[in-house]
């Protein structure tokens, strides 16, 4: 992820975040949206949405229409640290569904305070703006996709589809 530049615009202002397509390998730049996910803007594949969020941004990065899981997490944190490459994986297998937002704790103390991050690593599952779940401490792949999917919105494109099912690749 990067800083934003002159050329950004100042329509929308927010942080811009660099995702790479996991198919053609292009590089695209994101600005937050409310409104749908990001898709890459060469092949028009759905992008894995993993941001970092401070204090000033994280409001705006929480407005999304996907899923967001919110990690607060720190860096001297081992569970962190396990959970992390996790929370990465499944931003891109469920690409287009879900916003992994990424908060440092310790760098950012007003959000753990708001969200009562007395443990980390803490996972906020927000649906619509709203918490609909929170996960505290490290859990296996298997067991934190088990919490996560059961929140995330059918896959656009694909009626019928149920929340808790992984779109075909």
């Amino acid at each position: 992820m990067t800083g934003g530049d002159a050329s950004a615009g100042a329509a929308s202002p927010g942080p811009i975040s660099i995702l790479t397509c996991q198919r053609c390998g292009a590089s695209n730049r994101i600005k937050p949206s409310p409104r749908g996910a990001p898709h890459c803007g060469t092949c028009g594949e759905p992008l894995p949405w993993l941001v970092t969020a401070t204090d000033e941004t994280f409001d705006v990065e929480a407005r999304a229409a996907p899923t967001v899981v919110v990690d607060l997490w720190a860096p001297w944190c081992g569970p962190c640290r396990f959970v992390g490459p996790i929370l990465e994986e499944l931003s891109r297998e469920l690409a287009g569904r879900l916003k992994v937002v990424k908060v440092n704790v310790d760098e950012n103390q007003r959000l753990a305070l708001r969200y009562d991050a007395r443990s980390i690593p803490t996972m906020l599952v927000m649906r619509d703006g709203a918490v609909v779940d929170r996960i505290v401490g490290a859990l296996p792949k298997p067991e934190l996709a088990a919490r996560i999917l059961p929140h995330l919105k059918p896959p656009q494109g694909q009626p019928g589809a149920t929340a808790g099912t992984a779109a075909a690749p």
